[in-house]
């Protein structure tokens, strides 16, 4: 039998799925032995580590450059051959466009996500469409940003994306031009200061957690969705929504995000792997076995199956148009470490520690410097 280690999060969306169909696959000649590392790890665990200890990897698309960088990773086009089923599947919004790079795709998607709103339904009623509409609600009830981890910056490269002006991957070039980022700086401003204190620290799960229970929380404007938390099983489910838009007719801003399983360079790959890996992101597999066990497809079909959708008191049809006008963050091998550092900059921007104005300045010069920091630390 051909044994695998996979390396997936740790939270029912990234592993219940994943290890009930271990056990269907045993059944067929393919051990996959899942282990999940904290969402924390996710964002920021060095990749060509984890890619040296697993077999399979699950990851999100901004960490592809450090892992080429290393040669961490097979292409998927080579394990599978170009014209392989595997690539066949429609996946909703960018999400597969976000594994390919260099003209080549290293992971398939196998659950979409990207930033939503999040509302408790006992307070309010239909979500802010526009970052106005937030400004005036953070006055009347609770409203907290997504800010820990890598997410100030990404709060900020999505108004960006609502500004029509989203993050660009080029060389020599700020991530942000100083105009959108200004803009940006200053809707972050206003609904930060009307914010109440402690949520700061909070990672999406957490802040989830908080909205719809006990917790005062009333709405987040930004975060990562999660079907799980809007199951009409729920005590108290909670309402996703579009993410707020600059103007009526805007575009939702919002940044992609969700995970693809990568195969590492060290993977035995055999044709039972190859059957394996095409049978996750199978049509069906994704429209009936990974919502069934927690799970969040990135199969379009999954998102536009309307009894998916019902069982998951609509968080599917309440957020397609977000995911769908979602946009990539870079991609270049010193980016992750970078978004943490750009992320703690916004924080302090947010916090009185340092002007928007400084705080561009650092963000073009980082933007401009990680570029020629290798995944290792070294120039």
């Amino acid at each position: 039998m051909a044994q695998y280690r996979g390396l997936t999060w740790d939270h029912p969306r990234g592993r219940v799925w994943l290890e009930a169909a271990a056990v269907l696959w045993r059944e067929r000649g393919v051990d996959v032995v899942w282990e999940s590392q904290p969402l924390e790890g996710f964002e920021a665990h060095p990749i060509a580590d984890l890619c040296a200890r697993y077999d399979l990897v699950v990851l999100d698309h901004p960490h592809l450059g450090d892992a080429l960088a290393a040669g961490a990773l097979q292409s998927l086009d080579t394990v599978f051959g170009s014209e392989s089923p595997a690539f066949r599947t429609r996946s909703v919004g960018p999400s597969l466009e976000s594994y390919q790079l260099e003209g080549r795709t290293w992971a398939l998607p196998i659950d979409a996500a990207t930033q939503v709103s999040a509302r408790d339904p006992r307070f309010i009623g239909a979500a802010p469409r526009s970052w106005e509409d937030v400004e005036r609600l953070a006055g009347e009830v609770p409203v907290a940003l997504s800010l820990a981890g890598p997410h100030a910056l990404l709060s900020l490269f999505s108004i960006a994306a609502a500004l029509g002006r989203p993050p660009v991957d080029t060389p020599g070039e700020a991530w942000l031009d100083p105009s959108t980022a200004r803009t940006a700086f200053d809707v972050l401003m206003s609904v930060n200061e009307r914010a109440p204190r402690g949520y700061a620290g909070l990672n999406p799960i957490a802040l989830l957690e908080r909205v719809g229970s006990d917790d005062p929380l009333a709405y987040v404007p930004l975060v990562y969705g999660y079907v799980n938390y809007a199951l009409p099983e729920r005590a108290a489910p909670i309402a996703f929504g579009d993410a707020p838009r600059m103007t009526a007719d805007g575009p939702p801003g919002s940044i992609i995000g969700g995970t693809g399983v990568a195969v590492s360079r060290g993977a035995v790959v055999t044709d039972s792997l190859r059957e394996y890996l095409r049978w996750l992101v199978a049509e069906s597999t994704q429209r009936r076995v990974v919502p069934e066990f927690a799970g969040q497809p990135a199969a379009r079909v999954a998102w536009e199956d309307p009894e998916t959708d019902l069982a998951a008191g609509s968080f599917y049809s309440a957020t397609l148009a977000t995911i769908e006008a979602a946009r990539l963050r870079p991609r270049y091998a010193g980016f992750p470490d970078a978004q943490q550092t750009g992320s703690a900059m916004v924080r302090d921007v947010l916090d009185g520690h340092l002007e928007p104005a400084d705080a561009i300045a650092q963000l073009e010069i980082l933007a401009r410097d990680s570029r020629a920091i290798s995944p290792e630390g070294t120039l």
